[in-house]
């Protein structure tokens, strides 16, 4: 496959390896790897051509390995960084030349920080002015609190599972407000990793009525598929197969399916779209 031709956009995995400096607050610590071989050999597979590279939460701050999996691969990859809100204008750059195009902010099981105060805001106005999207992954029901500091900063705002709803999706005030905010549209969802949000009776019911909800209020021209390879902390429920092959029973539609993991991811990750399979 020629790696410059766009076929299909995993908007969300990771890589990793043994040995690398952990962050001090971190939910878990991986005792494997995922190393970047793996992962383009799975894009391979299953006919993806690009694929998104996401910080992980257990590496913090230090994006190093991030950075050098995006230039070891810099036309099939593009990044999204963790940062502190104080990072300086010059890693911010280097980070934007090697394919970084967002930061993440994961604050899932952590106490929500206060977003409006002024280094979140420069932060903010930084990634704006640099044309990069912000990461949001929190649980549903801090969406609102979490997101509208980043929608007022002028940011674009992605948002991670499905938003991570607790319950079933009708019946989830956090997932309401997500179909709300499809309005202002500067918000994209990553229909991923349903396994994060539903016990496994109930999970491809819910992501598919998540999905049909989302397809409503956003279209596809803001929605994106992500594998959430290497699937961590769900390994025994979930590989890269089954992640592929969700998005046919959440987007039952070929040409929706299309757009969702060609066009949109293409134009939202900064991809050269020139380069997409017709």
């Amino acid at each position: 496959m020629p790696s410059a031709t766009i076929t299909a956009i995993d908007s969300h995995a990771h890589v990793f390896v043994r040995g690398l400096p952990l962050a001090a607050a971190r939910r878990h610590a991986p005792d494997y790897e995922a190393t970047l071989a793996e992962y383009l050999a799975l894009l391979d597979a299953h006919g993806v051509s690009h694929g998104v590279l996401v910080q992980p939460s257990f590496l913090g701050t230090d994006n190093s390995f991030l950075i050098d999996a995006l230039r070891a691969s810099p036309v099939r990859l593009r990044g999204v960084a963790v940062v502190d809100p104080q990072v300086d204008d010059a890693t911010l750059q280097m980070m934007a030349e090697a394919g970084v195009v967002g930061i993440r902010l994961n604050i899932v099981g952590m106490p929500l920080p206060d977003f409006s105060w002024p280094e979140w805001q420069r932060l903010f106005a930084r990634v704006h002015a640099l044309g990069w999207h912000v990461e949001l992954h929190r649980e549903s029901r801090d969406l609102a609190l979490a997101a509208q500091p980043v929608l007022d900063a002028g940011c674009s705002l992605v948002v991670d599972h499905f938003g991570r709803p607790a319950s079933a999706p009708a019946d989830d005030e956090g997932f309401a407000w997500l179909l709300g905010a499809a309005a202002c549209g500067r918000v994209w969802v990553k229909l991923s990793a349903a396994y994060r949000n539903w016990p496994v009776a109930t999970a491809a019911t819910a992501a598919r009525d998540a999905a049909k909800a989302l397809l409503k209020a956003f279209g596809p021209e803001r929605l994106v598929w992500g594998s959430d390879w290497p699937h961590t902390q769900h390994r025994e429920i979930a590989n890269y197969t089954t992640a592929h092959a969700a998005l046919a029973d959440w987007v039952p539609d070929a040409a929706a399916r299309r757009r969702i993991l060609i066009d949109t991811p293409a134009r939202l990750f900064k991809f050269k779209t020139g380069d997409i399979d017709q």
